[in-house]
Order: C-alpha cells, then sequence, then structure tokens
C-alpha cells in the first residue's frame, strides 16, 4: 500500500464499517489516495507511544510471500499451490526529521551531555591564549602557528582556559581541544551492538471515493522491525536531504501482521 502523491495499491484485510445497517455500495467502492498518513510509533514491549509523526513524506507498505508447487501428470505441469514465509515492509521517506526519529531507527543511547572538538583562531597576549571553553577533563589542547593549521603542534602549558605559548610567541594561533556541552543538548550514542527496538506502528489518513467522499482509512503495523540501515546526508545545492525508514512486518504473538481499516465518512 502506497499513501503519498501518486496511488494506493496492495490490500490485504480489511474491514468497511456499517452505516443504518448498510455497507456501501456502488461507485463508493471505488477510491483513490494522494494524502500522506500521519503516523503513532508504539513501543512493542510497553505499548508506550514514543513518537509521533505527522510530517513524512511517502508511506510504502509492501506485502511479501513465496509459493510452491505440487507437479504431477504428463508434462509436468502445477497442479496445487502452497504460500507461505509470509513477510513485507513499511518505507517511510521524510525530509523532516526528528531525533527520536534516528534512535528509533538505530537503537542508539541518548543522553544530555555530549563532547565535540572546538576549533579557535587566536591572539596572543603576553605570551598566552585564553580558550572560550574550558577543555574536558585530560582532554589535550593542540596550538598551530596561523599559517601552519594542522601542521606541527606548539609546545604549551594549559591551565583552564588559559594556553601558555613559547616564549616570545606573538600573532594568531589556530587552537584545538574537546570541550564538554552540559546543557541544552542531546546525544544519540551508536555502539556495535546496538539494536533498534521492535514497534507498532499505527496510520491515519484519507481515501477519495468516486462518489467524491473522503474515507478515513488507518492501519496497524502489528509488529515493526528497524533494517539496521540508516543515511543522513548533507548538502548544499539541490531539494532538502530525505532519510529513509525501512522495516520488516513480522507477525506478533498472535499472528497478525497488518490491519488496513476503511470507514464511511462521517458526517
Amino acid at each position: 500500500m502506497v499513501c503519498m502523491s501518486g496511488r494506493c495499491e496492495l490490500i490485504t484485510s480489511f474491514f468497511v464499517t456499517e452505516k443504518k445497517g448498510e455497507t456501501m455500495v456502488g461507485n463508493s467502492n471505488n477510491f483513490a489516495n494522494r494524502e500522506i498518513a500521519n503516523c503513532v510509533f508504539v513501543d512493542y514491549k510497553t505499548k508506550q507511544p514514543i513518537l509521533y509523526c505527522d510530517y513524512a513524506n511517502t508511506l510504502t507498505k509492501e506485502l511479501t510471500g513465496e509459493s510452491v508447487f505440487a507437479y504431477g501428470g504428463q508434462g509436468h505441469p502445477r497442479r496445487i499451490s502452497f504460500s507461505g514465509e509470509r513477510g513485507g515492509t513499511i518505507t517511510i521517506e521524510t525530509q523532516i526529521q526528528s531525533f527520536k526519529l534516528w534512535q528509533i531507527m538505530t537503537g542508539g543511547d541518548a543522553s544530555k551531555t555530549a563532547k565535540y572538538i572546538k576549533r579557535e583562531v587566536l591572539t596572543a597576549e603576553a605570551g598566552a591564549l585564553t580558550l572560550s571553553m574550558t577543555p574536558a577533563t585530560d582532554a589535550v589542547v593542540n596550538v598551530f602557528a596561523a599559517d601552519d593549521d594542522c601542521g606541527t603542534p606548539l609546545e604549551v602549558q594549559t591551565s583552564g582556559t588559559t594556553v601558555t605559548l613559547p616564549e616570545s610567541s606573538e600573532g594568531d594561533f589556530i587552537a584545538y581541544y574537546i570541550y564538554e556541552i552540559q546543557e541544552k543538548v542531546q546525544r544519540l550514542n551508536i555502539k556495535g551492538s546496538s539494536m533498534p527496538k521492535n514497534f507498532i506502528l499505527y496510520g491515519d489518513t484519507v481515501m477519495k471515493s468516486e462518489n467524491d467522499e473522503l474515507l478515513p482509512y488507518r492501519f496497524i503495523a502489528y509488529k515493526c522491525a528497524c533494517q539496521p540501515n540508516m543515511s543522513i546526508s548533507c548538502a548544499n545545492t539541490g531539494d532538502p536531504a530525505t532519510i529513509t525508514l525501512t522495516a520488516d512486518l513480522l507477525a506478533d504473538s498472535d499472528g497478525n501482521m497488518l490491519d488496513m481499516i476503511l470507514e464511511e465518512d462521517e458526517e
């Protein structure tokens, strides 16, 4: 099923609510989609909502399976089919991103502190430089002459934000050091052992019928497992970068994989 500017395909088991004792008949059974779905991500284990996503650009549901056949008789024709290995994927593409979405995709650990490198161009005063930040504990401060950036580091002594230069040093210098961010920061730490958590996905959009009715369409993907792939790009030309979440559809403990729900328009 594709919920995007284009088309709507692929139907699995879905329900049509009745109105005044009658099901929808005639052309109202025919519908099309040209709107994205708003989604709620729910932690599979705790059943707690973890993200509301109302900013995606496309959402695609794909069901897969395998068929095998029993052959027999003259000419060795196919006589009986068996289907199984039911699976599928849900793919969400979005230009607007959130830190929580990254965490869902990677399984990384989120925290409120971070360390990062600082580069500063400073002018020597009385044989010393004054850093704008305090270096992190055990951080090494590397100082280079302004015309030798990332070349040969100078022998310096550091105390707090003061860096003492070699004797007779003057002019401009470039300093590199690690500092710690303690406030207004989000950090996502991804390890080699990080694993994304499974989630339930609820989606909500509309279909438009040939009778010009807007029909609420919803779906439930009962158990989704993010594929361990993520691509984040940066560019200064073209369209804004797109991030893609692809999750495999699994069966839950009751064998459910996907519900597709279509309602009559409530007036």
